[in-house]
């Protein structure tokens, strides 16, 4: 079994590619651990146990236990990206709208697509000699657009060292809900323009002007065949017609969205309501086959400030793009 209490840890560790926890990893298998005490922690929470850092509960550590050596101040930046990433986990709706993530170590990236026609949605008979039925799979033209968001920790250490980190953890997670609602924001915009390579929504109009009736939502469910529309995202004006609809409120949709808070749709699709979609627009998709979620290194922290207790301007940012991998499997209703 490896020994975890003899690990060197220090700042470099962060300027690999591979990301400090992934170093942690290799140095500390969580495999070696099965059948232990220890078999539900991985290597950056068996560090915590070395030092007896406790991050969580009212019996959680001050900020200052962090710094009590060079190795455990090693573990301060790993502490502050994974609080950011569970705040952006918690206020996440992208599992709704996304069908693949894509990690990347730079900064280029050509995403692929595939725009059928017609005819080519259908496996047809193939006779004896004929030639079969082609799917083309091509690179996008332009490179997927990436988007570096973040925020920056103003604070001095001497006000913060003495903090629990429980109350600290809170703070940290409301920079990863800002995040989070940012990248919904960018991924409205992508499934309503495009992300660059001329393939904006289809946009649809309801039957009557400024009124959303069943039967446009009806018309809107049957434009995706053959892709199936999943998730809707609206407006908080037009969730709230949705809501208001005779067809929303019968007894199954009542009883889930008072039991559990969690909206349907009469179609059957899941319902998410954002700021970022303006005030006449619903957006729908097939979130099995219409985004994709690029991602370009995780969470970075400016680690050298956060190890060497510089907390004044230290930098928590977050690096991603969206493509759109079948453009027919969104759609945008105006109203």
């Amino acid at each position: 079994m490896a020994n975890f209490d003899n690990l060197k840890l220090e700042k470099g560790m962060y300027a690999s590619s591979k990301g400090f926890s992934k170093i942690l990893e290799e140095l500390d298998p969580s495999e070696n651990y099965q059948g232990t005490p220890l078999a539900n922690l991985d290597a950056f929470q068996r560090q915590l146990k070395r030092f007896d850092i406790k991050v969580s509960g009212k019996n959680s550590d001050i900020v200052e236990k962090f710094f009590q050596t060079s190795d455990s101040s090693a573990l301060f930046p790993e502490y502050v990206a994974r609080a950011v990433r569970q705040g952006m986990e918690e206020a996440d709706v992208l599992p709704g709208i996304i069908a693949a993530t894509t990690q990347i170590n730079g900064l280029d990236y050509r995403s692929i697509a595939s725009v059928p026609a017609e005819d080519d949605k259908e496996l047809k008979v193939v006779a004896e000699g004929a030639e079969i039925p082609q799917t083309v799979i091509k690179t996008q033209e332009n490179l997927v657009t990436l988007r570096k968001r973040g925020r920056m920790l103003v604070s001095s250490y001497e006000a913060v060292k003495y903090q629990r980190l429980d109350l600290f953890t809170v703070m940290l997670r409301q920079i990863g809900a800002y995040i989070a609602r940012s990248q919904l924001k960018d991924a409205v915009d992508v499934l309503i323009n495009g992300d660059g390579n001329s393939n904006a929504a289809e946009i649809l109009n309801v039957k009557t002007p400024d009124t959303l009736a069943y039967g446009d939502l009806i018309s809107f469910w049957n434009s995706f065949s053959p892709y199936r529309l999943s998730t809707v995202i609206a407006s908080k004006e037009l969730t709230e017609k949705l809501l208001n609809m005779d067809e929303f409120k019968d007894a199954a949709a009542g009883l889930n969205f008072q039991g559990t808070g969690k909206m349907i749709t009469p179609l059957g699709a899941e319902l998410i309501t954002s700021a970022s979609v303006p005030g006449d627009t619903l957006i729908g998709l097939d979130k099995a086959c219409a985004l994709e979620l690029v991602e370009a290194g995780g969470i970075v922290t400016e680690y050298d400030k956060l190890i060497d207790r510089q907390l004044e301007r230290a930098a928590v940012t977050y690096t991603f793009g969206f493509s759109k991998i079948f453009p027919e499997a969104s759609k945008v209703l105006t109203v």
